[in-house]
C-alpha cells in the first residue's frame, strides 16, 4: 500500500478501537515511523517511540528488585503506564533474537515480566526487509503470525501531497514529478541516495543554497540541477497568478510543463490567484495537465481555508463550471 492507504489503514485501527498488533513493513526513508506519530497527534493520544534493536532484554524487561524475599521485576519508565496511545516498537526485525523473545511477550500478551500494557494502547511495530539491504535478523514464526501486516512503498503522489503541504521546495517537487523514479532509488554503493526522507532534507540545504548531493547522492543531485535550468525557459508565473498572462503560451517541453503546473500550484496560496491560474491552465494547456492543476491546488487551497471562496468564482465562470463538471464525471 502507499504511504496514503497505510494512514487511512491506521486511522480506522484507531477510530475502531481495534487493539491487534501491527507489523509495517517498508524500505527506509519512506516515512513509516513519521506517519505512526502523525496517527497519534491526529487523535490526541500518546505515541512512545521505543527502539529496541538500541536496547537489551534487560532494558525491556526491567531490574528484578527484591520484596518480602521475592524478586519483582520493576519495568522501565519508558513503558505506558495510564491513558491512550501508541506504543511504536521501530527497527524490531533489527533487534537481535533475544531482544525479539522479549518483545514476543509484550506483542502477544501485552505484558512482558509483571508489566501489562494499559488498555487504550496500540501496539505497533515497523522494520525493513531483507531485500532493503537492512541488517535485520529473520523475525520467528511465532512472533511473526501475531502480526497484521502491512506492505507501505514509495508513492509520488502521497509524497506530493505531504510536500505541498510542508512547503518543500517548488523545484524539488516538480522536478520529482518529471522524474518520479527518483523518489526512491537505494545506492548499494553510497552512504547518500534519494528517498522521500532525503528528499525533505534536500529541500532544506536547497533552501539555504547548499549542494543537496550529501543526502540524495551525486547523480541524483546532477539530474536535479539540469532540471532547474529549465526554469529559465518557463512563462512567467507571477503574470499569470496576477491575471496578465494571457499572451503566455503554456511550455511545449515536458520537464517544463511539470515545473509550470506545480509552480503554479505551489504559488497559488490564495483563492484569486488560484482562480486566475485555473482560467490561464483551462485555456492555454492540455486537459490532462489542467486535471492535475486542479487536483494540486483544491488539495492546497482546502488546507489554507480558501477552497469556499474559490468555488464562488468558478460558479461565476460558466467555462470553468463546464470543465469541472466533466472533471467530476472523470472522477466518478
Amino acid at each position: 500500500m502507499n504511504p496514503f492507504e497505510l494512514i487511512q489503514y491506521l486511522n480506522t485501527l484507531v477510530s475502531k478501537e481495534i487493539y491487534l498488533s501491527t507489523m509495517i513493513w517498508g524500505p527506509p526513508g519512506i516515512g513509516k515511523s513519521s506517519i505512526v506519530a502523525q496517527t497519534a497527534q491526529e487523535y490526541a493520544i500518546g505515541f512512545i517511540d521505543v527502539r529496541l534493536s538500541q536496547l537489551a532484554p534487560t532494558d525491556l524487561r526491567g531490574l528484578p528488585v527484591p520484596e518480602n524475599g521475592i524478586s519483582r521485576w520493576f519495568p522501565p519508565e519508558f513503558l505506558p503506564q495510564e491513558g491512550r496511545g501508541i506504543l511504536f516498537l521501530d527497527e524490531l526485525n533489527m533487534a537481535p533474537p533475544a531482544m525479539q523473545g522479549v518483545a514476543q511477550q509484550l506483542i502477544l500478551d501485552r505484558r512482558v515480566g509483571s508489566y501489562q500494557v494499559p488498555d487504550g494502547w496500540f501496539v505497533w511495530a515497523a522494520g525493513n526487509r531483507k531485500e532493503d539491504r537492512a541488517s535485520v535478523f529473520d523475525m520467528p514464526a511465532p512472533l511473526a503470525n501475531r502480526f497484521v501486516h502491512l506492505d507501505a512503498a514509495p508513492d509520488f503522489d502521497s509524497f506530493k501531497a505531504y510536500a505541498l503541504k510542508t512547503n518543500v521546495a517548488e523545484r524539488i517537487i516538480a522536478f520529482l514529478a518529471f522524474r518520479t523514479t527518483l523518489l526512491h532509488k537505494i545506492n548499494p554503493h553510497h552512504p547518500a541516495w534519494p528517498s522521500p526522507r532525503s528528499w525533505v532534507m534536500a529541500s532544506q540545504l536547497y533552501q539555504a543554497e547548499l549542494d543537496i548531493s550529501p543526502v540524495v547522492g551525486v547523480d541524483a543531485a546532477s539530474e536535479f540541477y539540469s532540471y532547474t535550468e529549465l526554469y529559465s525557459t518557463l512563462p512567467d508565473l507571477d503574470r499569470i497568478l496576477s491575471g496578465e498572462g494571457a499572451a503566455l503560451a503554456f511550455p511545449l517541453d515536458p520537464g517544463a510543463r511539470y515545473a509550470s503546473t506545480i509552480g503554479l500550484t505551489v504559488r497559488a496560496t490564495t483563492a484569486d490567484a488560484a482562480y486566475r491560474a485555473f482560467r490561464w491552465m483551462s485555456a492555454k494547456a492540455p486537459t490532462e495537465w489542467v486535471q492535475l492543476f486542479i487536483a494540486d491546488v483544491m488539495r492546497q487551497l482546502r488546507a489554507n481555508g480558501q477552497l469556499g471562496a474559490f468555488a464562488g468564482y468558478v460558479k461565476e465562470d460558466a467555462a470553468l463550471q463546464e470543465f469541472f463538471q466533466q472533471y467530476q464525471r472523470m472522477l466518478a
